[in-house]
This record gives C-alpha cells, sequence and structure tokens, in this order.
C-alpha cells in the first residue's frame, strides 16, 4: 500500500512538472488566409499574441519574427493582477522591435489601474482599439482594423466601432472575448476575427476542457481564429492546450 502511494507521488509530481513544461512553450503557428476583398500588392504580415497574463516574452519568438511583420496585435490579457510593471515594459519593449503595436482590452487588464497601463502604452506607442478603429496605409492602399472592448467587463459597441470605417475593402477585427461573432452580420462586411479569452481550456482532461482549443473556423461568412494565448491564468500549467502566437499572412485570392 506504501508503495502504491509513493508511486502515486512520484507520478503526480512527474504531470505537475510536465505541465509546467508545457505551459512554458514558446510556439509560433503560421497562418494564411486570402479574401477576395484584399485588393493589396503584397500581403499583410501581422503578428499576433494573447493573453500573456504573466509571462514573459521568450526572446527565440521576437527573433523569429524580426522583419517579417508589417506590425504586432494584443488581443487582451497583455496583464492581470501582480504583474510588476517592469515585466510589461519588457514585452511591449520586444513586441515594439517587431511594428507598430495595437491593442484591445480583456477582462483581466483591468485589474491593473488604467493610468498606469496608459503610461506605459504612450511611452512605447500602442494605440488602443476601444469600439474603434484605424485605417492602416499598406503599400498605398488601405485596410480597416478594428477593436472592441471586452465582452464580460467592458461596453462594447459595434456601431462605435465602425463609424468612419469604409464600406468597401479589407476589415480585420479584433476582440479579446471570441463570443463578439454573434454580433456581426453580413452588413459589417468583416472578413477576419482576431480573438483569445479561452486559453484552449488551459487543462485538458482526456480531451476535455472548460472551453473548447484554439482554432479557426467559419461562422455567417467570417473567419475567426481563436488563439490558446500565451500565458496562463490562476495557475502555471497547462495540459493538452499548448500556448501558441500567432503569424499571420493575409493575401488576394
Amino acid at each position: 500500500m506504501l508503495n502504491l502511494f509513493l508511486i502515486c507521488i512520484v507520478l503526480s509530481f512527474l504531470l505537475l512538472v510536465y505541465m509546467f513544461r508545457e505551459a512554458q512553450l514558446n510556439i509560433v503557428r503560421k497562418h494564411e488566409f486570402s479574401f477576395s476583398n484584399t485588393p493589396l500588392e503584397k500581403p499583410i504580415r501581422i503578428f499576433f499574441i494573447s493573453d500573456i497574463h504573466r509571462r514573459k516574452i521568450h526572446s527565440s519568438i521576437i527573433e523569429r519574427m524580426t522583419n517579417q511583420v508589417d506590425l504586432v496585435i494584443i488581443g487582451g490579457d497583455l496583464v492581470e493582477k501582480g504583474v510588476p510593471f517592469n515585466r510589461i515594459e519588457e514585452n511591449l519593449q520586444k513586441l515594439s522591435s517587431l511594428g507598430k503595436v495595437y491593442f484591445v482590452w480583456g477582462n483581466n487588464d483591468i485589474e491593473i489601474e488604467k493610468k498606469d497601463l496608459l503610461t506605459i502604452f504612450n511611452r512605447w506607442d500602442v494605440t488602443v482599439l476601444k469600439n474603434s478603429s484605424v485605417t492602416i496605409n499598406h503599400l498605398q492602399r488601405t485596410w480597416a482594423l478594428i477593436g472592441v472592448d471586452d465582452l464580460k467587463t467592458g461596453h462594447v459597441d459595434i456601431d462605435l466601432a465602425f463609424q468612419g470605417v469604409e464600406q468597401d475593402g479589407f476589415k480585420l477585427l479584433v476582440s479579446h472575448n471570441p463570443r463578439v461573432l454573434k454580433l456581426l452580420n453580413e452588413e459589417h462586411g468583416v472578413s477576419l476575427v482576431l480573438s483569445g479569452h479561452t486559453h484552449g481550456g488551459q487543462i485538458r482532461i482526456f480531451g476535455y476542457g472548460p472551453y473548447e482549443k484554439g482554432k479557426t473556423h467559419m461562422y455567417n461568412g467570417i473567419t475567426q481564429l481563436i488563439s490558446n494565448g500565451y500565458g496562463t491564468t490562476s495557475i502555471p500549467f497547462r495540459l493538452s492546450a499548448r500556448p501558441e502566437t500567432h503569424y499571420i499572412v493575409i493575401k488576394n485570392i
């Protein structure tokens, strides 16, 4: 009986070590999307990262993406309560080295004093998209990047987010919470939605977890990429839901 107990203790410890190591992986997944309303001479190249939480972005990711992207999008939950300001600065410094950074709010970001976070954003020229949009000039062609507030802790205003957005042309919408897809319709003309929040369930037992694994799927003619995210929440463990970042290339059909 004692031997069985010791075996269980050892196996449990090894599982925790494995789950911790899984949570520290630095994966960049490449995605290529083609849309008919993307009148661009060259592809749009985006680095997308969501749910960083307490993690330090590993230098290997930055080295891999250097000179490979046109802009960076943070899909919410850059931080959570207790994250040191110097870590936020370090992560934004690394991301800013890749290109212009855009950010949407996640449900955990509000745990940090907003004015302190905005001060850091100003220092690194981070553009916050909160029910708003920007027109991106890409090799003498333009497209719209739209960001909305968090569904859980903010106030999503789709009409406000689309004010000033031209009807024609390519539109990419970023929302921390993937359920925003149900608020969009064909008239909005969005081709691609980027989201995070779910962590892919973070810990999945025999394939089951509190959320689906990250995926790319279609809903009402809109393509959505849902990321497993880069960091963890509550506990620094993952199982069968590996952390990930994304290198996104958008082309003409």
